[in-house]
């Protein structure tokens, strides 16, 4: 069975963006490279150095942590000179510029990904199309179970679910709920709302992955509360599509949307056999590939040994 992120130098990934950079602007662009770290716990190490709440940092995606990642964040009027005295470990920032607008999620044309993949005999195919899977780094740390007990208005779950951490968010619920016993929606409620829909999003992408599984569409359903679909995927989750409205935490409701089953990568290449010399007798080799916002180097790699 290949191997990847056996080392964090084995896993890169730069991200496409599509933010138009000037010299003069209200938010400030800066380009993280990072590793071991993932993009919620790079964004509450650099807005602690900004002396900045956390929500107050834009980014376009969220990268896994056992990688090489680069992508660019924006921050509301914060000088060069405050980025530039930054000391993070395994951290690297870099001005970029100004501009009007902050960055937000999706705000991408794509990922360009170099990956080397050990522990193989024989070079992979050369295939470019693949199901358009989200990758399983989007439900890590029960993301998914944490956003399905949200969606179903069991918030005390959803709130022990996210304490089961140890980092700031983590600690702010638990001091939340140490002045404010039971008010776990209030508890949610600490969290910046950017971090907080990345659990009902992963939990729709579960519903996604289980869908396109059984879907011969050319686009399928991302449930939320507009959507119109009769499926057996909803009636074994036992919930409805306006179980996504959620008055609690109005800024949580999901509408839905659609997303391609099946894409195609870009400027694909693969090197030739290496030796591999983290794994005994075995090989390796380093592909280079881009993909459109949203889809997964690892679900690329996967299809390529099918």
């Amino acid at each position: 069975m290949y191997k990847l992120k056996q080392q964090p130098d084995d896993f890169n990934v730069e991200e496409v963006s599509n933010i138009k950079i000037d010299e003069t602007g209200k938010y400030t662009y800066f380009s993280v490279k990072k590793k071991n770290y993932t993009t919620l716990r790079a964004v509450e190490a650099i807005a602690s150095k900004l002396n900045i709440l956390p929500k107050k940092i834009g980014f376009a995606g969220n990268k896994d942590k056992k990688a090489i990642t680069t992508q660019l964040f924006s921050a509301e009027k914060i000088s060069k000179s405050r980025l530039e005295g930054i000391k993070l470990k395994d951290i690297e920032i870099t001005f970029k510029g100004k501009g009007d607008v902050p960055i937000c999620l999706g705000d991408l044309e794509g990922n360009s990904f170099e990956i080397v993949i050990r522990n193989i005999n024989s070079k992979p195919k050369m295939k470019k199309e693949f199901i358009n899977y989200f990758g399983e780094q989007r439900f890590s740390k029960n993301n998914a179970q944490i956003g399905k007990s949200i969606v179903k208005k069991d918030f005390k779950t959803a709130v022990e679910l996210i304490s089961e951490g140890d980092g700031i968010i983590e600690k702010k619920i638990k001091k939340f709920l140490s002045k404010n016993p039971k008010n776990y929606v209030g508890a949610l409620r600490t969290i910046p709302k950017k971090i907080l829909s990345l659990y009902v999003h992963a939990y729709q992408s579960l519903l996604w992955n289980k869908q396109a599984e059984i879907s011969s569409e050319e686009y399928v359903p991302i449930i939320g509360f507009d959507t119109n679909i009769d499926s057996k995927i909803i009636k074994q989750e036992k919930i409805n599509c306006r179980d996504f409205i959620i008055k609690q935490i109005p800024s949580l409701s999901s509408e839905g949307g659609k997303r391609k089953r099946i894409v195609n990568a870009a400027n694909v290449s693969i090197s030739e056999l290496e030796d591999d010399e983290l794994n005994k007798s075995k090989k390796k080799v380093l592909i280079k590939f881009t993909l459109p916002k949203g889809s997964y180097a690892t679900e690329f790699v996967k299809n390529l040994f099918q």
